[in-house]
Formats: C-alpha cells, sequence, structure tokens
C-alpha cells in the first residue's frame, strides 16, 4: 500500500464541484460514463446527490461500494 503525503489526501477531498470547478455537469456525465467504461459500474448522474460525488474520496467509495 503507498503511503500519501498530507497535500495528496488534502487534493482528494477537495470539492471537484465547488472549490476548484473542475466539474461542470457535462464533466459529471462524461466522469460517470468513463467510470462504466473502466469499472463496468453504472452510475446514473440522477442516482447518487451531488454531494456524494463531489470529491475523489467520494467518487473512490461510490465506485467500490457498486464494486463489492
Amino acid at each position: 500500500m503507498t503511503t500519501m503525503t498530507h497535500e495528496e489526501l488534502e487534493s482528494r477531498m477537495l470539492d471537484l464541484l465547488e472549490d476548484i470547478c473542475l466539474l461542470d455537469s457535462m464533466a459529471a456525465v462524461e466522469l460517470l460514463v468513463s467510470i462504466e467504461d473502466e469499472f463496468g459500474v453504472s452510475i446514473a448522474p440522477t442516482e447518487v446527490p451531488r454531494n456524494e460525488m463531489n470529491t475523489v474520496n467520494l467518487i473512490i467509495e461510490q465506485v467500490e461500494k457498486r464494486m463489492a
């Protein structure tokens, strides 16, 4: 297991929609399509509230839940 630096951990908790404006609605849908292509996990845009998919850690958590 790789140990993350404090900065790496902190960056995974940034709100991708609000804090750094990385994901607009189109980019969020593209991300969900990419997740489905890569991991075989389907997440509909209306299935998960925005605040449960707005950080890298929360996205990982949603994917892991569906892969279990």
